[in-house]
């Protein structure tokens, strides 16, 4: 799976943002706290990830340090909190604001949160209590701000002069839905054997798969194989 992220930013929303992974433009959701600490746009950057596989869906969701990841993932085990309403308790407390709020059971604390009611904020203090301690004992070594340097940003070439290209076959149409796959199978950390033979199955099953479809099957396929 896709822990980790760096390379360049290249855009920034009011919640997501675009980072440029040695030519992979990965998009990612952040909190209100997280988007204020990134670096201006074409700087380097890095930010901590967790992958949300669903049907349709592919989601990335990226943090400045690993207690942030963690307690979002913890938010996420509470029935009726989804990854966009652990992001919205995450922006309003942080990590530590959300360990002393359901430390000391300030309900009011965590429903300043968007969308969040108080029979849920009162779910999240009774169902997370009692895991509070041992992500606090864990805090220094999660704590770590994920980092990144100039090194990151692949250098810009300039664009060749536009031509029209022809039309391309069905053919090589399929062939760079496969290439551009594999790109990313690779740049997400598998293995060039395990990504090869993911997207030849998924191609030889579904001919008509585009890129994206090619990508979703095959994280599927090898999820079991994921770090």
């Amino acid at each position: 799976m896709i822990g980790k992220l760096s390379g360049r930013l290249d855009w920034r929303g009011t919640d997501q943002v675009l980072i440029d992974v040695r030519g992979v433009g990965y998009i990612v959701h952040v909190s209100d706290r997280t988007l204020a600490g990134l670096p201006a746009v074409g700087e380097a950057v890095s930010l901590y990830t967790d992958l949300l596989v669903r049907e349709d869906l592919l989601q990335l969701f990226g943090f400045a340090t690993l207690l942030d990841k963690e307690w979002h993932k913890l938010l996420m085990t509470v029935q009726g909190v989804g990854a966009k309403a652990a992001m919205a308790i995450m922006g309003t407390l942080g990590a530590d604001g959300v360990s002393r709020a359901i430390t000391l059971g300030d309900q009011r604390a965590i429903q300043a949160a968007p969308g969040v009611g108080p029979k849920l904020a009162q779910r999240i203090i009774l169902e997370l209590k009692s895991k509070t301690a041992s992500v606090m004992a864990q805090g220094v070594n999660l704590s770590v701000v994920a980092e990144a340097d100039d090194s990151v940003i692949e250098p810009l070439t300039p664009a060749p002069a536009p031509r029209k290209p022809a039309a391309p076959s069905a053919a090589a149409a399929r062939a760079g839905y496969s290439a551009d796959a594999l790109s990313a199978l690779l740049n997400l950390g598998y293995s060039q054997g395990d990504a090869a033979q993911a997207v030849a199955t998924i191609s030889g099953e579904v001919p008509e798969a585009d890129t994206a479809t090619l990508i979703r099957a095959a994280l599927k396929l090898l999820a079991p194989k994921a770090r």
